[in-house]
């Protein structure tokens, strides 16, 4: 930090603009100064998500935020307004004089806002990222007590964006992937019941009845129930050495199994599979990608840029073998439907997923006709109005397609739970309205999407996709409505 200016000597007022930010050192810590208007504020420079520098990010008029995954931070607090952080900005005390602007100390911690109402007890099933992010606000407001976490699985709220790349690439340890405990700090803990799984919900009563045995009284039940990964059908698919990613325990089992394996087969050309291929190519491990489409990732990003993925790829050693199916693994060799043999002493499935919505069903909910999530309103609200439904099981009204859709993206399942947390807490009645986005790395290069498009047919581009920076725009016409992402 040695070219940063030393904020504790101070620089004067008149170097930072209006409506931006300046970043310097305080005693060895990296420090953001945030203009706006007359009022200028100290927070920590760094995002607390992956390190990203904030003075290249946007400041607005109440927030900062992040220019690499677009974490959202209180400008006045430093507390956490939007995923993917969870932890808040450090805060530091500022001093003006003759026209220079001085840190002159560290600030204690900052919480969220308190409630503008009293909520009733929330029971949470799931603590992917809609629930995490749903009980993280609550807590932060002070209503960490009136909240119970449940969760099928034994680890506690961990983020699931870690588990294909950084901690399968070997970048990050295990204790990396895990999440800050809601509450602490002087308020409230949300109630985490880990390793208890939910069969039914008694609507009448309001009551969620345990494998084991329990019931959990509620008032309002939100379901973050997420999603399942799909295996499709190939002889040998039950074998220990076939692996899918979606939980920490996924994750556990297939970098253990990494770490004693030289070949490796991908059976899926999805953001997932080749986000694996990736990771496992960086352990050192041969990498084949077997995909029923002719070109990866094509329905979603289209032709050139799933050309442009491929050949990053292919660049660091993967092979792809096109328009096949995995017919056969016998824990040595995976046999396509061609005939063709290929050693693997592991293979990973990355062929899709589908919500979870078993228990909806049972609790007699209204499901998505195609059975594809549970349908909420703007609010989230089910059939049931005591009962919610976030993230990648939400089947949720979109208003710039004027239609529901279900979207599998983490940061947007963080924004579903930070909006319901806003309208328990009584902050808001509006209807959601966030644009979603999602981001992917392959090899040092990362994608970003925003937005939501049926089909991928670029109606606009800026740059060249075999540069490697480029803009494509795809449109959705019909009855006025538009909806455009761009990568």
């Amino acid at each position: 930090m040695s070219d940063l200016p030393d904020l504790e000597k101070g620089i004067a007022r008149d170097t930072i603009a209006d409506g931006t930010a300046v970043a310097g050192s305080y005693r060895g810590s990296r420090v953001l100064l945030v203009r706006r208007g007359d009022s200028i504020t100290a927070l920590s420079g760094d995002c607390t998500h992956l390190g990203a520098p904030l003075e290249t990010g946007i400041i607005t008029a109440d927030e900062v935020r992040c220019p690499w995954h677009h974490a959202r931070f209180s400008a006045d607090s430093g507390a956490v307004t939007g995923g993917p952080a969870a932890a808040p900005l450090g805060c530091f005390t500022v001093a003006e004089a003759d026209g220079m602007v001085r840190v002159t100390g560290r600030a204690g911690k900052t919480t969220g806002h308190p409630a503008q109402q009293p909520i009733d007890r929330v029971v949470v099933i799931g603590t992917g990222a809609a629930g995490y992010a749903l009980a993280l606000h609550l807590a932060q407001a002070g209503q960490g007590g009136r909240v119970t976490m449940v969760t099928h699985e034994d680890a506690a709220p961990y983020d699931r964006t870690y588990l294909s790349k950084q901690y399968l690439s070997g970048a990050k340890g295990r204790d990396d992937c895990f999440l800050p405990e809601p509450g602490g700090d002087g308020l409230p803990n949300v109630a985490i019941r880990t390793g208890t799984r939910i069969v039914a919900i008694d609507r009448d009563a309001r009551t969620v009845h345990t494998e084991g045995g329990d019931e959990i009284d509620y008032d309002v039940l939100v379901l973050a129930t997420g999603a399942t990964p799909m295996l499709p059908e190939f002889a040998g698919k039950d074998g220990e050495k076939v692996f899918v990613l979606r939980s920490i325990a996924d994750a556990d089992r297939l970098t253990k199994a990494a770490q004693e394996a030289e070949r490796a087969v991908v059976l899926g050309g999805s953001f997932i599979g080749l986000e694996v291929a990736a990771s496992l190519r960086q352990r050192g491990l041969s990498v084949d990608v077997i995909d029923k489409g002719a070109i990866p990732l094509e329905p979603v990003l289209g032709e050139d840029v799933g050309r442009f993925v491929r050949k990053l790829h292919e660049e660091e050693g993967v092979t792809f073998h096109p328009e096949r199916q995995v017919a056969a693994y016998d824990g040595t060799s995976v046999t396509l439907d061609d005939g063709t043999m290929i050693e693997a002493d592991l293979l990973v499935v990355g062929a899709g997923v589908s919500p979870a919505v078993d228990v909806a069903r049972e609790a007699g909910l209204a499901l998505d006709a195609d059975d594809d999530g549970v349908r909420v309103d703007g609010h989230f609200v089910t059939s049931d109005p005591a009962i919610r439904a976030i993230g990648d099981v939400a089947n949720y009204p979109d208003p710039r397609l004027g239609r529901n859709i279900r979207v599998e993206h983490w940061v947007l399942a963080q924004r579903h739970g930070e909006h319901l947390a806003q309208l328990l807490l009584g902050y808001s009645d509006a209807p959601f309205t966030e644009t979603p986005f999602f981001w992917s790395g392959h090899f040092g290069t990362q994608l970003r999407y925003i937005g939501h498009a049926q089909t991928p047919d670029p109606v606009r581009r800026e740059g060249a996709v075999d540069d490697g920076e480029f803009a494509l725009f795809f449109g959705q016409g019909g009855d006025g409505d538009q909806a455009e992402a761009m990568v």
